[in-house]
């Protein structure tokens, strides 16, 4: 259940949006005043924010600075019946997700809150896949591979040139766009991504562009694409080579016209969109082949920007290690056995071909699997080769049950990945923070149909 909180001076237009409000389902906070609405806003955490712009003392205006500083992924919806233009466009800067005149509608209110639900859901799940990947927006790293990807992200991230970001799986793509985006004149616009892989084929036009109320069956309210919640800011288009020919036609029309049109739409729409693409394929052989269209294709490569994989900068993978271990303390509360010298030269001898991402699910293995102090080399070895770090090899049928156990699990996580990415390898893989190349392998190591 959602919680919405009222700041607004008038008890009357408080006792209104509550009753609106909990006859919806929500949970309403109320506050008389923007200093006890900060203070609200910041103790409760609610989902979303309505907040008076007009009141005695402090004005909206005044606490929106505060709200973004203290929760910046919260949205906060501006009210006012004496509002100007130039309030507006203040509140616009300063954060606020929209502004609503009064007297307020409760079709408005409605419409603009789901839309505000649907952007902090967003937020929320970007913040989510960076810690899972264990960057948190960071690009870790001193090999020279490492600095010129940052040396070309400050030289790109003040334009707003499209940029499409290669490379393989797990080296890192979303958090370069993710520095691009922070690194840009949009920093405090939404930084919006979609994986293209994940689409259902006959829903890719609504996930991107949006929908009407009755545009199709299921279609019981208007929703808002991706490329509208990004306005003002950034869309990464991730694994956008996994798109049909039919999808890649519509979304080159969106970027020749720079403005969309919602499924069940009777006008255009525009939008200010920087739109940053990503994928693990050679889109220059699958336009030979007919698979990724040209045009599309040099739309979408303005300036290419190469992620380096983690077996050429080996000399980063000692930080990465001690980045990761951070991290797993910060989430777990777990103290992590320290890794030993002859831990990481095992760890730098290792082909990674899961990348990054691979190197950070060993480190969060080593940090829930070895029960001692300190990690070495044999121990490592174990764990890439798939084994606990403690179990020895012929140990019996106590390890043997042990490893059979270990295998169901894996067997029924990756099963519940598959059918919820209804069979998408690239979707499965994505969930569960791997490559296609690993998750096939392991598919067949543990006699999972494809």
């Amino acid at each position: 259940m959602y919680t919405v909180l009222i700041v607004d001076d008038e008890a009357n237009i408080r006792r209104m949006l509550g009753s609106l409000l909990r006859s919806e389902g929500f949970q309403v906070r109320e506050a008389d005043s923007a200093a006890s609405g900060v203070g609200v806003a910041l103790e409760a955490e609610p989902d979303v924010v309505l907040l008076d712009l007009v009141m005695p003392g402090r004005t909206g205006l005044d606490a929106l600075p505060e709200l973004a500083a203290g929760a910046p992924d919260l949205p906060v919806v501006m009210m006012s019946g004496r509002a100007s233009l130039s309030d507006a466009v203040s509140a616009t800067k300063l954060g606020a997700f929209h502004f609503l005149e009064k007297p307020l509608t409760p079709e408005a209110v409605l419409l603009t809150l789901r839309s505000a639900l649907e952007l902090r859901r967003t937020r929320a799940m970007n913040r989510a896949l960076q810690e899972e990947l264990g960057h948190r927006g960071r690009l870790v790293g001193v090999s020279a591979a490492m600095d010129r990807v940052r040396e070309m992200i400050s030289r790109l991230a003040p334009t707003d040139a499209r940029v499409l970001i290669t490379g393989e799986s797990g080296t890192g793509k979303e958090l370069a766009a993710s520095a691009l985006h922070q690194g840009s004149s949009r920093a405090q616009g939404p930084f919006v991504r979609v994986n293209c892989a994940a689409i259902p084929r006959d829903l890719v036009e609504s996930e991107l562009f949006g929908h009407e109320r009755g545009a199709f069956t299921g279609a019981n309210e208007r929703r808002r694409g991706r490329f509208e919640m990004a306005d003002g800011g950034s869309l990464l288009l991730d694994e956008v080579g996994e798109l049909s020919l039919e999808a890649q036609a519509k979304l080159l029309r969106v970027l020749e016209a720079g403005e969309i049109e919602r499924v069940g739409g009777t006008r255009p729409l525009p939008v200010d969109v920087r739109t940053i693409a990503a994928t693990n394929r050679d889109l220059q052989a699958d336009v030979r082949t007919g698979r990724f269209r040209e045009d599309l294709f040099f739309r979408l490569h303005v300036v290419p920007l190469e992620m380096p994989p983690l077996r050429t900068r080996r000399e980063d993978i000692p930080l990465l290690v001690e980045h990761f271990l951070r991290l797993q303390r910060e989430k777990s509360g777990i103290r992590p056995p320290r890794v030993t010298e002859a831990a990481v030269a095992s760890l730098q001898e290792h082909p990674w071909p899961g990348n990054v991402r691979e190197l950070a699910n060993i480190v969060e293995r080593v940090t829930i699997l070895h029960p001692g102090e300190e990690v070495g080399g044999e121990e490592v070895n174990r764990l890439l080769e798939g084994f606990p770090p403690n179990e020895a090899k012929g140990n019996g049928a106590g390890d043997a049950g042990l490893a059979d156990r270990l295998d169901d699990y894996e067997r029924k996580l990756i099963m519940e990945a598959l059918d919820t990415a209804e069979g998408n390898i690239a979707a499965a893989a994505r969930r569960l923070c791997t490559d296609r190349a690993n998750l096939y392998r392991r598919m067949r190591r543990l006699e999972i149909p494809r």
